[in-house]
């Protein structure tokens, strides 16, 4: 079997220059990520603060992100996505180990939903930004980001599904993002990983712990090559163990 695994961007962004000689691709909608761009530029500081509800000081440097970004891409303007995003998934995910083989794996079975660039596989080149998928950014399209990639991102990862031959589609990705794909169009089975804890007698889920645990379940089934849906149930990271009791077809429920 074959599986497809999405995850979110973070709004954590390192851009400094990475050292290592690691490969790199280009992301498949550089003309719908520049349309972006150019309506981005046209914002003001003060009215990025009220589109995004950021800081001024946040506002100040998506400002001048936009202004500064510029085709083409390049390893000396910009970076893999991987490599870039660091927010908790992506520490839970912990790429500091990963070999050439565990890159491989990720650049085939691996893509991130983006505000701007729509899908990234890992290894695209990508420029710092701020756009979460969430947000009401009027276009051509419609009043907000769910208008404009409309049926892009669901028709590109069916695509890739049927080409790929991939059995099922692991859900990792905040309800945020999975929402800009119609999951019901896709020509596979999807299985969600929910991570929950037990506070005052209660399993519930702890955003900052799931998120965590997201990356640390990416990093699971990326180390060790998985291609049977089975072998999810095997993950026992940070505590968390597969409940069986709870958990459905297409809800995979660890607790702690």
């Amino acid at each position: 079997m074959r599986m497809k695994i999405i995850i979110s961007p973070a709004k954590k962004i390192n851009n400094t220059q990475n050292k290592e000689n690691i490969r790199f691709s280009h992301c498949s909608f550089l003309n719908e990520a520049t349309e972006l761009i150019e309506i981005l530029k046209e914002f003001t500081p003060s009215k990025l603060t009220k589109l995004m509800n950021i800081s001024h000081n946040l506002s100040l440097l998506n400002a001048e992100r936009y202004v500064n970004w510029s085709l083409p891409f390049n390893t000396k303007n910009s970076k893999q996505a991987i490599l870039s995003f660091t927010g908790d998934v992506y520490q839970g995910m912990n790429i500091d180990d990963f070999d050439n083989n565990d890159f491989d794996f990720s650049q085939k079975n691996l893509r991130i939903l983006s505000g701007l660039y729509g899908i990234l596989k890992p290894l695209d080149l990508i420029q710092p930004y701020r756009l979460e998928m969430g947000t009401k950014l009027e276009t051509e399209r419609g009043q907000n980001l769910y208008h404009f990639w409309g049926k892009l991102l669901t028709s590109y990862i069916k695509k890739e599904i049927r080409e790929d031959k991939d059995n099922y589609l692991i859900n990792l990705a905040s309800n945020e993002y999975i929402k800009a794909i119609n999951m019901k169009e896709l020509e596979s089975h999807c299985v969600t990983p929910v991570f929950k804890d037990l506070k005052n007698n209660k399993l519930k889920v702890v955003s900052f712990f799931a998120k965590k645990a997201r990356g640390k379940m990416c990093r699971f089934i990326i180390k060790n090559k998985l291609t049977s849906i089975e072998e999810l149930k095997e993950f026992n990271d940070n505590g968390y163990v597969f409940d069986q009791n709870l958990s459905t077809e297409h809800e995979f429920i660890y607790t702690r």
